[in-house]
């Protein structure tokens, strides 16, 4: 429901995919604390923001899925480059919309060489790892006709021409036990048998499990995940009814017949419709992880959450506008992507006026740290409920236009040590880097996103003044630098070119920025002095300040 950068956002979203509790209430929680690649004890610590180079493509990722070191990458793409070439220059291959690429590496894995006739919006792997199934709009994979799903060998990278699923309209989410791979998209049909947008089929052979079949009334599936226990298929998107009963965007189903089960969040994050859709589900071996949109009436609800997978009852949920739309639980951190602009609900950063600011990745703790505050502007009102922190990690990545939506990242994919991104954008932090990119803990990362002075909007660097007004004493005082993944930074006062006379650490961000005093003393009277500060970040990156103009000590 957001004022956005592009124009009716969420039509032209769906146009595209069809073409193509914690019971805390009343208790008091601490605020919450910003966290980053080395934060205080107790706290998080999210992957670096520094863009590892990565095999590019030149069009859109929807989805990625990992295996061992493996990153199955689909979407809307006919070309792959290594990492520092431009399009259609040196090392580019053809890649008709499904790709793989070494997480520990970012190298295009050659062994997997396949094409879609049309575009894959999703990718998900067997428990065990030895089978990855793509769903889409593509109807042959390699010249082979395929009904909208396929499979392939992780070992031997092989298309899999046995799996004969047939699906006859576009499929956009996925689920697999070792047995049964469950399917839901915008379909009417599967194996000739009437399915609505949901179906599920035998994992061996593609035959249609027909004790399975619940239906979407209105809308279609955006995305699904099973419960820990496999007990139960979560699904999510534009629908508003399942099998005939009241689901608002998502709901719960038994994995066996395809019954409804119990799923409250349904009642208080509504976002469906024309206007809306939950537009990813993940889970953690603890929890369901989801995200949304929102876009015009009957839609309310942009941002994350978490429910618990048995009831459905909400342990976090975070209103922070901006369509989000994927999201990522690693460890303590939900990460996500979106074009999010006010987080100020959550008590995190602010909108702008006019509003010229996007954060297109976030992080975020898993747990509880405060409550929402509402009703927020749009009138929605999620007043009291828990919220968690956003954590300081704020890559930047530029928008692009394959789509037409003006977005950047679609979709996310990792492990213990890596966060990939894919989407649209063509660059990261500024530098050439298209559709693809790996992030890594610090252990595994350059550390080289530093302390910088810009922020969006613009500001001036700030200046450093130095003012004696007692006998003997300057005070010198600084405007803060930030940090895309440390909110701690040190202030080391230079007095001259020698020596530093004060160090002190400060916490900032982008739409924080306090200002630094430090008041220098035991002077002669009558001496001149210039003052300089020097930022550091936990890693040695260093900004300087500007120096100050002359001072004479009283």
């Amino acid at each position: 429901m957001s004022t956005r950068d592009i124009a009716p956002r969420a039509r032209r979203f769906a146009a595209v995919l069809a073409a193509s509790a914690l019971a805390v209430l009343g208790v008091a929680l601490p605020l919450p604390a910003l966290a980053d690649t080395a934060p205080p004890a107790g706290t998080p610590a999210t992957v670096s923001a520094d863009g590892l180079p990565t095999w590019q493509i030149n069009g859109v990722v929807w989805s990625q899925v990992v295996v061992g070191n493996t990153v199955y990458a689909t979407g809307s793409f006919t070309k792959a480059r290594p990492p520092g070439v431009a399009a259609g220059g040196a090392g580019e291959v053809d890649a008709l919309n499904i790709l793989a690429y070494d997480i520990t590496t970012g190298n295009r894995v050659a062994s997997f060489n396949h094409s879609l006739n049309a575009q894959g919006l999703v990718v998900t792997a067997s428990p065990d790892g030895s089978r990855v199934y793509v769903g889409g709009d593509f109807t042959a994979v390699d010249g082979v006709a395929m009904g909208h799903v396929a499979a392939f060998n992780t070992a031997s990278g092989a298309l899999d021409t046995a799996f004969l699923a047939k699906v006859n309209n576009q499929v956009r989410g996925l689920a697999a036990t070792a047995t049964t791979l469950y399917v839901g998209g915008n379909f009417q049909a599967a194996s000739g048998i009437a399915r609505k947008s949901l179906a599920a089929v035998n994992v061996t052979t593609g035959a249609l499990v027909t004790t399975w079949a619940p239906t979407v009334d209105n809308g279609y599936v955006w995305s699904m995940v099973l419960t820990p226990d496999k007990s139960r298929v979560v699904v999510g998107g534009s629908f508003t009814t399942l099998n005939g009963q009241s689901a608002y965007g998502m709901g719960s189903l038994s994995a066996t017949n395809g019954a409804n089960q119990p799923w409250a969040a349904n009642q208080k994050i509504r976002t469906a419709g024309s206007s809306g859709a939950i537009t990813s589900l993940r889970a953690d071996g603890q929890q369901i992880y989801g995200s949304g949109y929102a876009f015009g009436a009957g839609a309310t609800f942009e941002g994350t959450f978490a429910a618990n997978p048995t009831t459905g009852a909400i342990t976090v949920v975070n209103d922070c506008h901006g369509d989000t739309y994927d999201v990522l639980p690693l460890g303590a951190v939900l990460y996500s992507v979106s074009h999010a602009h006010d987080c100020s609900w959550i008590r995190s950063f602010p909108d702008t006026n006019p509003r010229v600011r996007w954060q297109r990745a976030l992080a975020q703790t898993i747990a509880p740290t405060t409550t929402n505050i509402g009703p927020d502007s749009y009138g929605w009102n999620f007043n009291g409920l828990p919220a968690s922190s956003v954590l300081q990690w704020f890559p930047q990545l530029s928008t692009g236009s394959y789509t037409g939506q003006t977005q950047a990242a679609w979709s996310l994919a990792g492990n213990g040590t890596y966060v990939v991104l894919g989407g649209e954008f063509p660059s990261v932090n500024g530098t050439a880097q298209q559709g693809l990119v790996r992030m890594a803990v610090s252990a595994s990362a350059p550390n080289k996103r530093g302390p910088t002075y810009s922020t969006i909007p613009s500001r001036p660097i700030p200046p450093t003044t130095a003012v004696s007004s007692a006998p003997g004493s300057v005070t010198v005082t600084f405007g803060t630098a930030w940090d895309s993944d440390n909110e701690s930074l040190t202030y080391d006062v230079l007095r001259d070119s020698s020596p530093f006379v004060n160090s002190q650490q400060i916490k900032s961000n982008f739409w924080t920025l306090p200002t630094g005093t430090f008041t220098d003393t035991g002077l002669p009277s009558g001496s001149t002095h210039v003052y300089q500060v020097r930022i550091k970040d936990p890693f040695g990156n260093i900004q300087w300040s500007l120096k100050s103009s002359s001072v004479t000590v009283r």
